[in-house]
């Protein structure tokens, strides 16, 4: 479906620009990515999708005669990827939910939509379920 660029998937990308940065959903929009990653539908899991601005980073430019060249402003990479970048916003956001996992969902030339999967930790549900609550515990 993305490498055939398909009008449904262009539709879903304008209205995934209309929605806010950082969104609590009911269920994943990919169940079968979601699944692989750990995620059951019981109480207790959450998910959240955000929108990452993509491109490089940027420094101020520095006082001084230097050509551009060296100017060194241009070109910079940060040292995490958009995918921890969003976990690291997801985990801010909801300081009492610990970060599972996240899976990519779409992109377009200016930003980048991941899905994260949080459990919460002193539920019930979760501290009962064998693996996952010892996942949550040492996460």
């Amino acid at each position: 479906m993305i490498k055939n660029k398909s009008n449904e998937l262009k539709s879903k990308g304008i209205a995934l620009r209309r929605r806010h940065t950082i969104e609590r959903l009911e269920r994943p929009t990919r169940l079968d990515r979601a699944r692989r990653m750990g995620y059951k539908a019981k109480q207790g899991f959450i998910i959240v999708r955000i929108k990452v601005g993509r491109g490089g980073m940027r420094r101020s430019k520095p006082s001084g005669g230097r050509r551009p060249k060296h100017a060194g402003i241009l070109r910079m990479k940060a040292n995490v990827n958009m995918r921890q970048t969003s976990e690291n916003r997801v985990a801010k956001k909801f300081p009492n939910l610990k970060v599972l996992n996240s899976y990519f969902l779409y992109k377009d030339g200016k930003h980048a939509w991941y899905e994260v999967i949080l459990i919460d930790p002193s539920h019930p549900s979760v501290k009962s379920d064998g693996v996952v609550g010892i996942i949550a515990k040492n996460a």
